[in-house]
Parts: structure tokens; C-alpha cells; sequence
């Protein structure tokens, strides 16, 4: 296979198009194939000692072994995948996932596998799915053309989420048939569809670029998530459900065995009903936003949510059960679907992986912390109530977090814009170059001082968000309108950066606002390490400020 994408237009208006790229339908197949074995993995992990008399603990420490790769790796991951060849990245990651899961399928053969070393196996299969999350998603947008990104990225949901469902069904088919063995030989297997997929695809050459050394990329993300207000609400509200809303995956096994006496293959179809409900909700969810906002959504499904999961306690049967998980199922992709799509709205592309990174962490790391936690309230003081509190606390969330709207995508800009000019210094300075700082005066009117300072405090942000490490303003004591800006660049590369394409139109009207005040045009001074060498030939062309 080596077909590249493209740039077609309309076939965007329907989730399925991107399938007619033979390419991205071979490698969705295998992704979906491999999804759903890493599903099954988890429902025959967590079945296995679902007799044990720390069944609760178990059952939710294998959860968080799966998910706490993620919240650890996901960011290095993010960088590395931009540094190396995605295809030969995620071959790799193949060959490492199936020799994991053969091994364990041997383990539980031979019944050698201890509940430790369960959940040492659990960590090193999540651990591989860390590296695989942020290399997928920037292959899709190699595959298909611009205008079918959008539906390829929904076909991503709709893949998760029909693993989830069927995932979990066939492994309660062949736990109860066979034991969880076969469970995990079942995962070698899906696995290896997606790696005969890569090993089939011929990708085109790609031109070598300069990249961002790892460490400063790293600091980077996190210094621009830091900065951004709009991102860390996001960031707030996905704690604020996912802590109390995650309660129902890691206790449903509980659930079915203890509450409802469904048995393997009664846990597989309330796991799938769950799924279902979330391939529904990836499939409708663009249809409702166009009739409610994304506020307005957030805080419907955290309460109806909350709601379903209290009333899976009172369901005297499986099939009463049921219909709760799928309403269940399609608030919890309803909820994490929008906030997914306007922290990518949010989101410049230099920075989009990394922030997206820091997404999937927070968003593992809830799940991590929490299910240990739900699983300790169970094992000390019952499942009904552990379940109760868990349901109260989303919708009290839901509720409490109306405070904390997420503004409307459409009023900010985050094109990328390279607006400043290239610096006009008369030196030569190498990458590394470091510190440097970026000093601007301005005069301003003392009758609008105020006004200047407010709009500074946006200038503040904009600075971090784009590179900056230190930012501070400083009024001259010697003149009555005098005040100079200095911020801080750990190195003159980082600084290109800022020129070249880390600042956005959003950050040009910021700009352009706080200029607006000044009665003189602000003039700006590049300090370097005094070290370094003058070029006397370049001192006579140097343009005006």
C-alpha cells in the first residue's frame, strides 16, 4: 500500500469518507482490530481474580495499571513521536505488544500468574498504548486529505468505541467457554492485523526538518498550558468528572457480579452496552451541537450521567441495567468528545500535540488516582454506597461547574501569524545562545496608565504562552509616561520560535491593543551574553526601529 492522500474537497461530509483512502481504511481496520483486543485484555485482567476476597482492590488496581502509563508517558511519547518515523514507531510498538500479551496468555496457562505480576503485566501493555496515542493521531492527518481530518478524527471515537462494546463481549464469550487464557491470546492476535497493516504500507519519504531538542519541547507544552486560562478550565472540568464519573467502569465488574448476579458473559454485555452508548453519542454529538452549546452539554450529561449510574443500584435485572449503561455511555463520549474538540479549537498548531498530551495525562490521571480510590470505599463500606457517592459527586459537579464556562471557540484566533519583523541586530548569535532578553519601551499618557496595565496582563500571557520564561514590567523613575517590558528566552532558537511560528492573529490583536495606548511607537532591544561577537559589516544596514 502506498497511497498518499488528496486535497479533494467535499467528500468531507460524510464520517465514513476518509475510508475510501485505501491506505487509512487498512490501518483503521487494524486499529479498530487492535483496540479491541486491548479491550478484551482488561475484562479478562480484571475477571481473573474476580473471586478473591480483595477483589474490589484488584479490580481497580488493574484499571489504573492500565491507565497510569498514559498519565506518565504520554508526553515524552507526544515529543518522541515527532522525532522519529511515525510508521516505524508504531511497527515497534506492534512486535512490543504482542510478545507482552503472548507472555501473559502463557503465564495464565500455566497458572503462574500471581495478582502482582497481573498488574506488572497490565502496566507494560498500557505502557505500549502510551507510546501508540499521540503517533496514531498525527498519522490520520498524513492519510487523508485537510477537508476529511475532521471526519477521520470521528472515526477515531467510532473505533474506540466499538472496541469498547465488542471488546468486552468477546471476552466474556470466551471466559465463559474457555477461561481467561484465551483472552489474552485473543489480544496477540487482533494486534498482529494492525502490524501486517503497517508492514503493508509503503510510506512516502519524509523531508527532514529541524526539530526542537526534547527537553525544551517539553518545557514548552507545559509552560504554554500553564499561560493559557481557557485550556486549564478545560483542564479543571475534565478532573471534575472523570474523578467521580470513572467510579462505573472500574466497579462494574462489582456491579454484575455482586449486584446483579450476571455472571462473565452478563459483565461483557453491560460493558458493551456502555460502548454502545458511546458509539451512539460519537455519532450524534455534531448533530446536538448545533442545537445547544458546548456549556449547555457539559453540564446535561454530567447530571444525566450521574443519574443513570445511581439508578443501576435499583435495576432488578440485567436487561433493566442495561438501557441505563447506554444512556450512561453516550453522556460520559458526550462530555469528553466536547471537550476534546474545543481544547483543539483552543489549541495553535505548534503546541497542539504537547496540550493534547497534557489532555490525555490529566484525563489518565483522574481515572488513575480515583479508581484505586473507589475500590477502597467499596472494599471498606459496600458497593451501593461507594456507587451512590460516586453518582452524587458527578452531578454536583455538573452543577458546580457551570461557573467555569468554556468561552465560545469563535473569538479566539489561533492561526498561526508570523507578524514580528526579523530582529535587527548586528551579531550573529548560534541556537543556543542563552538567555536571552527582549526589552520594550513604551510612553504612555499618565490619564490611561490603568487601562495600559490591564491590557499588559493579556501581554503577560501572551509572552509565556509563546516562549517566555520570565516576564516583568517596570515603570522609569526618571520619566512621568516611561515603562519598559523585559522578558526572558531560555535561548535565541526559542526566540526564532516566537518570530517564526508560535504567535498566532490572537496574539497580534493583543499586541496591537496594548500599542494602541502608546503615544510613541514601542521600541524593542535584544540583550545577549556580552560574550558574544560584534559583525561590524552588518552596523550600516541596520533598519530603522
Amino acid at each position: 500500500m502506498s497511497q498518499a492522500p488528496t486535497d479533494q474537497p467535499a467528500e468531507s461530509s460524510s464520517v465514513f469518507a476518509p475510508l475510501r483512502n485505501r491506505v487509512f481504511a487498512w490501518l483503521w481496520v487494524g486499529v479498530v482490530a487492535s483496540s479491541i483486543g486491548t479491550f478484551a485484555q482488561t475484562v479478562g485482567a480484571q475477571w481473573l481474580f474476580i473471586q478473591d476476597p480483595s477483589a474490589a482492590t484488584i479490580v481497580s488496581l488493574v484499571a489504573a495499571a492500565n491507565a497510569l502509563p498514559v498519565m506518565l508517558l504520554a508526553l515524552p511519547a507526544g515529543v518522541i513521536s515527532d522525532a522519529f518515523d511515525r510508521r516505524q514507531l508504531m511497527i515497534g510498538i506492534q512486535l512490543y505488544a504482542i510478545s507482552i500479551a503472548v507472555l501473559l496468555a502463557v503465564l495464565a496457562w500455566t497458572g503462574s500468574l500471581s495478582a502482582p505480576l497481573l498488574l506488572a503485566f497490565t502496566f507494560l501493555i498500557g505502557s505500549g498504548l502510551a507510546l501508540q496515542l499521540p503517533t496514531w493521531q498525527p498519522l490520520m492527518t498524513e492519510l487523508v486529505p485537510r477537508s476529511q481530518i475532521a471526519a477521520a478524527t470521528r472515526l477515531d471515537m467510532i473505533n474506540v468505541n466499538v472496541a469498547r462494546a465488542a471488546g468486552p463481549a468477546i471476552a466474556g464469550a470466551l471466559i465463559a467457554a474457555w477461561g481467561v487464557p484465551p483472552v489474552f491470546a485473543f489480544n496477540a492476535c487482533c494486534t498482529v492485523i494492525l502490524l501486517a497493516a503497517l508492514l503493508a504500507w509503503r510510506r512516502p519519504s519524509m523531508v527532514s526538518t529541524q526539530r526542537e531538542r526534547f527537553l525544551p519541547a517539553l518545557r514548552a507544552g507545559a509552560r504554554y498550558v500553564r499561560h493559557e486560562p481557557h485550556v486549564r478550565t478545560i483542564l479543571l472540568r475534565v478532573v471534575l468528572f472523570v474523578a467521580p464519573a470513572t467510579a462505573l467502569w472500574a466497579l462494574l465488574p462489582l456491579i454484575a457480579n455482586q449486584q446483579l448476579a450476571a455472571g462473565a458473559s452478563g459483565y461483557g454485555i453491560m460493558f458493551g452496552a456502555l460502548g454502545v452508548g458511546a458509539t451512539l453519542g460519537a455519532l450524534t454529538l455534531g448533530h446536538v451541537k448545533h442545537r445547544v452549546s458546548s456549556n449547555t452539554i457539559l453540564t446535561a450529561a454530567a447530571v444525566i450521567y450521574g443519574l443513570a449510574f445511581g439508578l443501576i443500584m435499583l435495576a432488578p435485572g440485567l436487561w433493566v441495567a442495561v438501557p441505563l449503561l447506554i444512556v450512561a455511555g453516550y453522556c460520559w463520549t458526550a462530555t469528553i468528545a466536547t471537550l476534546n474538540a474545543e481544547l483543539q479549537l483552543f489549541l495553535p498548531g505548534w503546541v497542539r500535540a504537547r496540550a493534547l498530551a497534557i489532555y490525555l495525562m490529566t484525563f489518565t490521571g483522574s481515572q488513575v488516582i480515583a479508581s484505586p480510590v473507589w475500590g477502597q470505599v467499596t472494599q471498606h463500606w459496600g458497593l451501593g454506597l461507594a456507587v451512590t457517592v460516586a453518582a452524587a459527586l458527578v452531578v454536583v459537579a455538573g452543577v458546580g461547574a457551570i461557573g467555569l464556562r468554556i468561552p465560545e471557540s469563535a473569538q479566539l484566533d489561533r492561526t498561526p501569524l508570523a507578524y514580528w519583523a526579523e530582529s535587527p541586530i548586528d551579531i550573529d548569535p548560534a541556537s543556543d545562545t542563552g538567555p536571552v532578553q527582549v526589552m520594550v519601551e513604551y510612553q504612555i499618557a499618565p490619564d490611561r496608565v490603568t487601562e495600559w496595565l490591564a491590557a499588559m496582563d493579556a501581554m503577560r500571557r501572551s509572552r509565556l504562552r509563546s516562549g517566555a520564561v520570565r516576564w516583568e514590567l517596570y515603570r522609569v523613575a526618571e520619566s512621568t509616561d516611561g515603562f519598559i517590558e523585559v522578558f526572558t528566552v531560555a535561548s535565541w532558537a526559542e526566540h526564532e520560535r516566537q518570530h517564526t511560528e508560535r504567535l498566532t492573529a490572537d496574539d497580534q490583536a493583543i499586541e496591537q491593543h496594548a500599542f494602541s495606548f502608546a503615544t510613541t511607537r514601542p521600541v524593542g532591544r535584544h540583550l545577549v551574553p556580552p560574550t558574544l561577537a560584534f559583525r561590524p559589516s552588518r552596523a550600516d544596514e541596520r533598519p530603522p526601529e
